[in-house]
């Protein structure tokens, strides 16, 4: 039972993985769930195993991206009163970029799509977010730390509009 069910979640990641691919490419109106049952080699009506519908596919697709960044930002550690978890953060969200840019684009995306479900997921996502680097900044520190946040996320938005349009003087 335990290895059906390891096996069932192993391939609802790998779903997740297909549908971050599609999503990023086609943009969640135009990619549909044919198209990531072909990227993960599976048939379509298998993803309703899974997932309700492609809404739901792409919530959680954008739960773990914005997921990712959670669980790296919570690594850094804050262990005395110093500016270096900005540079620590912003060294960590670069690595992000490099290695998960489809996740930055289905990020980018979602402030674009109407769907209710999904512009509260983005919103509460960047809240978090925004919650967890709010708190880092003010166990470190840094001067007016709700401004620093807002300004650091906003940076990193900036970063992700150069990543998604492909323009180098956007980059950092």
């Amino acid at each position: 039972m335990e290895v059906e069910t390891n096996k069932l979640q192993s391939r609802r990641v790998e779903i997740i993985a297909a549908a971050i691919r599609v999503f990023s490419s086609l943009g969640f109106y135009k990619a549909t769930t044919a198209d990531i049952a072909e990227s993960a080699s599976i048939s379509q009506p298998y993803i309703f195993k899974f997932f309700k519908s492609k809404e739901d596919l792409y919530l959680a697709a954008l739960d773990e991206a914005f997921g990712r960044i959670q669980r790296e930002f919570e690594k850094i550690q804050v262990t005395q009163v110093s500016s270096n978890i900005q540079l620590e953060m912003i060294t960590s969200y670069e690595r992000l970029m490099a290695d998960f840019p489809q996740e930055i684009h289905l990020q980018t995306q979602a402030f674009g799509i109407s769907e209710p479900s999904i512009r509260n997921k983005t919103k509460e996502s960047f809240a978090k977010l925004y919650q967890l680097v709010l708190e880092k900044f003010q166990k470190a520190g840094i001067p007016d730390p709700d401004y620093s946040a807002k300004v650091f996320l906003a940076k990193g938005l900036f970063c992700n509009l150069g990543l998604v349009l492909d323009l180098a003087e956007l980059k950092f």
